[in-house]
This record gives C-alpha cells, sequence and structure tokens, in this order.
C-alpha cells in the first residue's frame, strides 16, 4: 500500500511577514485619523462621573439648601485613575460652591492623543457637561 503525502497550499514564511509589514503601514496612517476618537470615547468617563457628582450636589442642596465642597459631605467616592493602579483617566474636584452654584471639574491625567494637552470637563449646578480644554 503506497501512501502519498499530500501537499497542503500554503503560505511562506516571506509572504506572511510582506502582509503583516502592509497591515502595520496601514495601522500607522489610520492611526492619527482615529485619536480624535480615541479622545471622545474616554471623555464619556468624565462625564459620566460629573453626572453623578451632580446628582449628589443636587441631593445634597435639596436637603442642606447649599452646595459642599467636600466629596465626603455629598456621598461620593472619586474612582482611582490609572496612575493609582485604578481605571479612571480623569481625576475629579469641586472647584466652587456656595449657597447657589456649584462647579466641579474632570481633567485627564493621561495625554490620548500626545500633543501635550489634557482634557478638562466642567459641571454646574444646571446639569450639562462642558468641555473646557480640548484634547
Amino acid at each position: 500500500m503506497d501512501k502519498q503525502i499530500k501537499k497542503l497550499p500554503s503560505f511562506n514564511l516571506q509572504e506572511m511577514l510582506i502582509v503583516l509589514a502592509i497591515i502595520g503601514i496601514l495601522l500607522l496612517i489610520a492611526l492619527p485619523n482615529l485619536m480624535p476618537l480615541i479622545t471622545k470615547a474616554k471623555s464619556v468617563e468624565a462625564q459620566t462621573q460629573l453626572k453623578a457628582i451632580y446628582n449628589a450636589e443636587k441631593q445634597y442642596y435639596f436637603m442642606y439648601s447649599k452646595y459642599s465642597m467636600e466629596f465626603s459631605e455629598i456621598d461620593f467616592e472619586a474612582p482611582k485613575t490609572v496612575q493609582e493602579n485604578g481605571t479612571a483617566n480623569y481625576t475629579y474636584e469641586i472647584i466652587q460652591a456656595t449657597n447657589s452654584e456649584f462647579k466641579a471639574r474632570a481633567t485627564a491625567v493621561t495625554d490620548f492623543n500626545g500633543n501635550g494637552i489634557f482634557n478638562v470637563w466642567e459641571i454646574d449646578q444646571d446639569g450639562n457637561p462642558k468641555q473646557v480644554v480640548n484634547d
């Protein structure tokens, strides 16, 4: 009984390396166009956390007829940043609180697109997050 070894069609190493090089070049061309999308996706975190601060401040306001400067008073715990082995890309702070208004700020801890500008969002007693510094 004669067993024949049948060769399967396949790619050789050179062909695979050429394909990988072409994919790498295409990624390098496409990456600068994708950076605004990456920044926009990461800014959703800031908007969500600022809305949580807004809700906590409003609840505090209804109870005490004033806004608070302290996260502990409004029962908000800021998430740990990536620099603190957490997952948050922003630091949060209340920068103004009076009897009638407040303002909270989220500042990026990393430069998402490498241009040296850090993304900043703010929210006030009206509850609309606003981008103050665009990354």
